[in-house]
């Protein structure tokens, strides 16, 4: 009686089985998870949202990233196809061509120059912005606002700044009794004068000091204060290692755009005086579009990619030495 019961319990259960090995699938037992699961429904979900930006990113960036290397070992003039030279390009560049030293030499000096120079102003323009005085919101935004004028009409600005009779410094300079320069004209004083002017939007890292400032858990300044530290010591012993993170992305960023520098450079003096203020991207640009040394201007796009991520990694590999996180346990 018993085995008659269970007969047909057992037969349904057999086929979803039968179906299984006819279909030619493992037969789905009952410890077996479901293959549409939580998991999978997000990650559909999250490729279908990003896939507008790995769409860009392929066809935008890495694409021509990739078109790019390609071309750099290649002659190409943009108006014939490009014909393969292997590494003659990067041979010429490093062996051929004279100019090519003083531009990386140019770009070199601006860069370790005006990076340091605009983070200690940052620095110090938070310190004083951070003080509770009346008026300082006022102060703030003037200090942020040259950031958010475009860099031509900044450019444009300072060829009036920087003009060797009429302008703004040579001026305040004569009333000291202080010849200036011929800055833009001068092939001494002409870099110094891209950085008097990459010191003018320095209102970003100044805002994102000033954030880092505020939390900085105030507890801290008291119990330092208690023990006796003065204003130097506070800033210099908690201020600014609880700063050093945003310090770290400033110093970044800032070596990141000061070694692509192109519209100061382009605007303001061309390359001159006698490509004294030649730099990277703007020789790139006249390699590739106004020379028509597609190839050339390829490689050289590729040693600046090269240098630009040999230099931060250096930053970053040094940065256990410099940078302290809340989140680290000192060893």
């Amino acid at each position: 009686m018993n085995a008659q019961c269970e007969q047909p319990t057992a037969a349904p259960r057999a086929l979803p089985a039968r179906r299984a090995a006819v279909r030619g699938r493992r037969p789905r037992r009952p410890g077996d998870r479901p293959w549409w699961t939580q998991g999978r429904r997000e990650a559909l979900w999250f490729y279908l949202m990003a896939s507008p930006w790995i769409v860009g990113f392929v066809v935008f960036l890495a694409g021509p990233m990739v078109a790019s290397l390609y071309l750099s070992m290649t002659d190409y003039d943009l108006l014939t196809p490009p014909e393969w030279v292997g590494l003659d390009n990067y041979v010429r560049m490093f062996g051929e061509d004279p100019l090519f030293w003083k531009v990386l030499r140019n770009t070199a000096f601006y860069t370790f120059l005006s990076v340091p120079v605009s983070t200690v102003l940052s620095v110090a323009l938070a310190a004083l912005l951070h003080k509770p005085l009346p008026g300082m919101r006022f102060y703030r935004t003037v200090v942020y606002l040259p950031a958010l004028v475009p860099l031509v009409a900044s450019a444009m600005l300072f060829t009036w700044v920087l003009a060797p009779d009429a302008g703004l410094i040579n001026r305040g300079l004569g009333l000291l009794g202080i010849e200036g320069p011929a800055w833009l004209l001068s092939e001494t004083w002409v870099i110094p004068a891209l950085i008097l002017m990459s010191i003018w939007s320095v209102g970003t890292g100044v805002v994102l000091l000033l954030a880092g400032m505020q939390g900085i858990p105030p507890e801290l300044i008291e119990a330092a204060t208690i023990d006796g530290a003065s204003p130097r010591q506070r800033f210099f012993r908690i201020v600014l290692p609880m700063l050093s993170p945003v310090i770290l992305f400033n110093v970044v960023m800032g070596l990141i755009g000061a070694f692509q520098v192109f519209s100061q450079v382009y605007i303001l003096t061309g390359g001159g005086p006698n490509n004294a203020s030649q730099m990277l991207v703007p020789y790139v640009f006249e390699e590739g579009f106004q020379n028509y040394r597609m190839g050339y201007a390829s490689a050289l796009s590729w040693l600046l990619f090269a240098v630009i991520m040999i230099c931060t990694a250096v930053v970053f590999r040094s940065s256990s030495r410099w940078v302290f996180y809340e989140s680290e346990v000192a060893r």
